[in-house]
């Protein structure tokens, strides 16, 4: 079955690299996307799984912001870090995450690799390495991510993590490199 052109080889990618317009007000590094690493993904063949933006879905595109409002970046990304800690968005993570494993246990039955996960590092949700938390930026993932990496570990599932930054355009096509080098491992 599946036996056509299709690498049967899957990223999955954090909404913001692939659609900038989903960021944060002032956030947005990019016209669409963060083109060095849609390209490297692009270059490599393999199917890309755009998860879904948490705080798009949970605070809406504005993030709940005050009408009028010019607040830093700094403190708009503090106050989004503590709202999407709060109860109803963890658990809408929660089932976020519950959905891409499906998708994933979906694709694994049918003999598709899942060679990682390129996350937003510094995102209060989708941050791998680096999330936002108490003011600043922080050593662990975000409340998504860590939902994420908490589902698949229930299903002894390991899947590979880098987070990039989109201002740093070389590390992030490395970090997708570095991701699909396990394939040739």
């Amino acid at each position: 079955m599946f036996d056509d052109r299709r690498s049967k080889k899957l990223l999955l990618v954090a909404h913001c690299i692939l659609n900038q317009n989903a960021k944060l007000d002032a956030c947005a590094h990019y016209p669409g996307a963060i083109r060095e690493a849609a390209a490297a993904l692009l270059d490599a063949g393999v199917g890309i799984v755009q998860l879904p933006c948490p705080e798009l879905l949970c605070l809406g595109l504005d993030r709940e912001a005050a009408p009028g409002s010019r607040p830093t970046v700094a403190k708009e990304d503090t106050r989004i870090a503590a709202r999407m800690a709060e109860e109803a968005p963890t658990g809408a993570c929660r089932a976020l995450a519950a959905e891409i494993l499906r998708q994933l246990l979906e694709y694994r039955k049918h003999g598709f690799a899942v060679l990682g996960l390129l996350g937003i590092n510094g995102s209060p949700t989708c941050g791998v390495e680096t999330t936002w938390a108490d003011g600043a930026e922080r050593e662990g993932p975000g409340v998504f991510i860590r939902q994420l990496a908490a589902a698949l570990d229930r299903e002894g599932l390991a899947v590979e993590m880098a987070g990039i930054k989109a201002r740093e355009a070389e590390a992030a096509v490395a970090a997708v490199h570095r991701l699909l080098r396990k394939e040739r491992d």
